[in-house]
């Protein structure tokens, strides 16, 4: 990490940036290329957030580095790295970078009377976040990181995928609830004939006897 840049999109002002000490030719080069880099933003009528890089040979030493870069709420911020440099290590120094500067200054960031580098107190920042992300230890825990988030991001698609087949059984499981819970109608309305049919049967010649005898008990009374 040799050099952090902030600029506002919309006219391409200077706010922040860290205080190298090694400012060379070859990162004095570097700079105004990021610069460069800024003035096309700032032509076009839309800043989304958006990220990316720029593999760039510094023509006094032919060495390559990269300029890596974050646009976020109408802020863009870049950072110098050597090209062997991780790009996602590179990026998650600057999402940092971007959420502490919004956090900080993010009520001030649209003033129309701001100067350049009214916010160069950020440096003290910068400089500690830079050595944190400079330190390889750091690189090789996010390697590390990396893997386990691919280990998860596997385990992840495979709990989905046993979701979604047990989506499907359960929706298979409810048409057969469904269709048993449509007989079990049936069923009981054909057995309610049934029953009244026995019913009939059993209880029809009682019912004729008694039916009779109240008819001539009538008769003799009457």
């Amino acid at each position: 990490m040799e050099s952090t840049l902030i600029y506002r999109v919309s006219d391409g002002l200077p706010l922040a940036g860290s205080s190298d000490d090694d400012n060379t030719r070859e990162l004095l080069a570097l700079k105004k290329q990021c610069k460069r880099l800024v003035s096309k933003f700032s032509q076009q009528p839309e800043h989304n957030t958006s990220m990316g890089d720029i593999a760039s040979t510094v023509e006094e030493n032919g060495s390559m580095k990269n300029i890596h870069y974050l646009i976020s709420k109408g802020m863009i911020y870049l950072c110098i790295t050597p090209s062997k440099f991780p790009k996602k290590l590179a990026y998650s120094y600057l999402s940092e970078i971007s959420n502490e500067f919004g956090h900080v200054y993010g009520a001030d960031l649209d003033k129309p009377d701001l100067k350049p580098y009214q916010f160069m107190q950020f440096d003290s920042f910068l400089g500690k976040t830079k050595k944190i992300y400079s330190d390889s230890r750091v690189q090789s825990n996010l390697d590390k990181l990396n893997s386990d988030l691919s280990d998860v991001k596997m385990i992840m698609n495979k709990n989905i995928e046993d979701i979604l087949y047990r989506g499907d059984s359960l929706d298979k499981l409810q048409d057969l609830s469904q269709n048993l819970k449509a007989e079990s109608k049936k069923y009981r309305r054909y057995a309610e004939k049934i029953n009244f049919r026995l019913l009939l049967k059993q209880y029809a010649p009682v019912a004729m006897v008694a039916l009779i005898v109240l008819f001539i008990l009538y008769r003799l009374l009457f």
